[in-house]
């Protein structure tokens, strides 16, 4: 669907993005596009490299938050300095050996997905990571457009996982619920964490499409982590009138742009982790519901994101419940599609 593409190279998510081969790729796609490329958006990977995204920024308009506001805001102890200066409630992080490993886990700093998060190890943490306490409650985030002093709520999903014996809080999936379902927020609590958010929105700088992940317990809740870029739930999020990719870069210029009704029924997307390594990857007819489908001949090693489902329903469990069945039609096409190479 696109005009132009470019592959690119390194190991995202850990700060080895080989930046001289992204910003030749970049100057190319520019050259080719019809004009002034209007910016560029990052999504996730980047996050680990502040220095390279303000390479980038020096050659090209960044569409969302800036390197100085990711450095801050995935910073761990930078966050953690942050809520406590603007009373926002965050569980404690160190790097020191903790003395009740059970009520600590250990993540990686810049870490997305959930896949880098562990129970913590006995000693110090490894450079690069962390300790971070644990905190009770369901999962939800606020998925949130800045520009750059004040936000606005788009909505508010539920998030599950998809435990692996390697990877214990691997990211699986999110679902918006129908407006006419109890909301998953109270309106006070929710309007004291859209509070919370616009304190640390302002504090940074923080522009564009923004999700901040959150535990909730009772009246009780916790900030984890804010995601300062299009998100994993954009999909379920983007069903508004205007697309978000556009409010998106609306917000990124400064122009915060009004609320719009969400739609009438229940939404959900889930990841698909491969339970066999594909190398290569067969060809196959995938259903409409299936997205970010791999490419035949391209490898997917096992326990890997594989693909995506989505789903819609007249409310959150008919959701669910297609997302389930969905998910078994899948499993059942993949098993006949490895019988049959």
């Amino acid at each position: 669907m696109a005009e132009g593409y470019r592959q690119a190279e390194g190991r995202f998510g850990a700060g080895l993005l080989g930046g001289d081969a992204i910003l030749r790729h970049l100057d190319i796609l520019a050259a080719e596009g019809p004009g002034e490329p209007l910016g560029l958006v990052l999504g996730s990977g980047f996050e680990a490299a502040p220095d390279l995204m303000r390479t980038i920024a020096g050659r090209h308009r960044l569409l969302g938050a800036g390197p100085d506001c990711v450095a801050a805001l995935k910073d761990p102890f930078a966050l953690a300095a942050l809520c406590r200066a603007q009373a926002v409630p965050h569980p404690a992080v160190t790097r020191d050996p903790v003395p009740d490993r059970s009520a600590w886990l250990l993540k990686r700093a810049g870490g997305s997905g959930g896949t880098h998060i562990r129970a913590a190890p006995g000693g110090p943490a490894p450079p690069g990571a962390y300790f971070q306490a644990r905190a009770p409650g369901r999962a939800v985030s606020l998925a949130v457009l800045a520009d750059g002093a004040a936000i606005r709520v788009v909505g508010v999903t539920e998030q599950w996982s998809a435990p692996s014996p390697l990877r214990p809080f691997r990211y699986a999936g999110a679902l918006e619920r129908a407006p006419h379902e109890p909301p998953v927020l109270g309106a006070e609590l929710l309007a004291t964490m859209a509070a919370g958010v616009a304190c640390l929105a302002a504090a940074t700088g923080l522009r564009g499409l923004a999700s901040a992940d959150c535990l909730v317990d009772g009246r009780d809740w916790w900030l984890t982590e804010i995601n300062p870029r299009p998100g994993a739930t954009l999909d379920v999020l983007d069903r508004r009138r205007t697309p978000l990719l556009a409010q998106h870069i609306a917000a990124s210029l400064g122009r915060l742009p009004d609320p719009e009704p969400a739609p009438m029924d229940a939404a959900a997307s889930e990841i698909c982790y491969a339970a066999s390594g594909y190398a290569p990857m067969p060809p196959i007819s995938w259903p409409d519901f299936v997205r970010d489908r791999p490419r035949p001949g391209t490898t997917v090693a096992r326990h890997a994101p594989l693909c995506t489902l989505f789903a819609t329903g007249p409310d959150s469990a008919a959701t669910r419940a297609m997302l389930r069945s969905r998910a078994a039609e899948l499993r059942t096409l993949l098993a006949l599609t490895e019988g049959h190479p």
